[in-house]
């Protein structure tokens, strides 16, 4: 598979990803932090990061806004709930 192919996939790979998360409102973050080690944000600042490698200047809130679809305040109110106490223990546990 020659280079172009590859990074087409991957990137459709990513998009797909993207797109089922963005369908999938009812999964917190702090739940996919806990479970697999990531969550939105860190996809949209690995996104960021990629465009500042590229050259093109892009802030923390651009990259969660070209991640969520709308600014990460928004989705925070619409979807975001309060997260358990013990999703905040897991969480502390295995980041703090």
């Amino acid at each position: 598979m020659d280079d172009t192919t590859r990074m087409e996939l991957e990137a459709a790979a990513f998009r797909r990803l993207r797109d089922h998360l963005s369908r999938r409102t009812d999964v917190q973050n702090i739940d996919m932090m806990n479970l697999t080690g990531f969550c939105r944000n860190c996809l949209s600042r690995w996104y960021q990061e990629a465009a500042n490698e590229k050259g093109i200047g892009m802030t923390k809130d651009e990259g969660r806004e070209a991640f969520y679809g709308m600014p990460f305040a928004e989705w925070r109110e619409k979807y975001q709930t309060e997260a358990s106490a013990e999703a905040q223990a897991a969480f502390k546990k295995s980041h703090g």
